[in-house]
């Protein structure tokens, strides 16, 4: 008998998460910072490739819960509403769609559901011997608006952002999105493990506590108004003009409520499917849908408020 494999060392470990850190937010802050078509392509192109891999992690865990879905049907919807509307957004098909507005895109991504789930339906009637329609066309629906139709709107906060004119730089605004979500998954994290004593859902989560809860909250409230203080006002060269503290304290807070129950949600996904991770596309780190739980939840919450707060101040 071969020995056991030995358990990998903490040090180890944490190299290698560190490597895929450095790798993974080197490429997104120098998309977002760039500036220029070279910014819009990188954050497009990575985005997409966000999109690729966590619809298949997606189906994965739907497949290894032993719940039926047409995978590939699925790929094809999420990749065409996400390509369609990074197309529609960037300007790139503005003589034939025309400017982009927020019910334009809408409308465009009404329509793609609409010939998906027209799709589906079809290929149900030609599928036998199959699962009912009900779960073979639920599961792979879910699939797009999980994945796909919430990563887009992390697309309409960079481009919306960027048709809010002079003083509000849109790679700085979606930077601010990351960082301040992100954050709460750190503050979670450090002070649950310092002194995380009272679990929170315990049946969900075994890992997550109140305690957490508060440093989520702390932590991302505290990024948000220090990324406000150097970046927002309404002084000449400001990257967020009019992200107030006010405006800070408020999406401090929020996004970080969000960002726990997105995780929270992820953690339902995995705990129902059997698996630790949603994938292994980075690592030390997990899948991609590990990575980008919390920004999925976040990203609708965000753009309504620039839509309906910051930008209408």
């Amino acid at each position: 008998m071969s020995p056991a494999p030995q358990p990998e060392s903490k040090a180890a470990t944490l190299m290698r998460r560190l490597a895929s850190s450095v790798v993974l937010l080197g490429v997104v802050f120098y998309g977002l910072l760039a500036g220029g078509p070279i910014s819009v392509f990188l954050v497009g192109g990575l985005i997409m490739l966000l999109n690729i891999v966590g619809l298949f992690e997606f189906y994965g865990m739907v497949n290894a819960n032993g719940l039926p879905r047409f995978k590939w049907l699925g790929l094809a919807g999420g990749v065409t509403l996400v390509g369609t509307l990074f197309v529609y957004l960037s300007g790139l098909a503005k003589r034939q769609l025309g400017e982009p507005t927020t019910g334009g895109a809408a409308e465009l991504e009404l329509g793609i559901f609409a010939v998906l789930l027209l799709a589906l339906l079809g290929r149900r009637v030609f599928a036998h011997p199959a699962a009912p329609s009900f779960s073979m066309v639920g599961h792979t629906m879910l699939g797009v608006l999980y994945v796909s139709w919430l990563l887009g709107f992390m697309l309409k906060i960079y481009f919306f952002a960027e048709q809010a004119g002079a003083g509000f730089d849109p790679g700085y605004c979606l930077l601010f999105f990351i960082l301040a979500t992100k954050c709460s998954d750190i503050g979670a994290y450090s002070l649950g493990s310092l002194i995380g004593r009272h679990k929170m859902i315990p049946s969900v989560s075994p890992a997550k506590t109140w305690e957490g809860f508060v440093g989520a909250i702390l932590l991302s409230t505290a990024a948000a108004m220090v990324m406000a203080h150097y970046w927002g006002g309404t002084e000449p060269g400001a990257r967020l003009g009019g992200m107030t503290l006010a405006h800070a304290a408020a999406l401090g807070p929020l996004l970080a409520v969000g960002a726990v129950l997105g995780d929270l949600v992820e953690s339902v996904f995995k705990r129902d499917s059997g698996v630790k991770d949603s994938g292994s596309f980075f690592p030390g780190i997990g899948g991609i849908l590990d990575l980008l739980d919390s920004l999925l939840f976040n990203a609708p919450l965000m753009f309504l408020y620039l839509r309906l707060v910051l930008f209408n101040d």
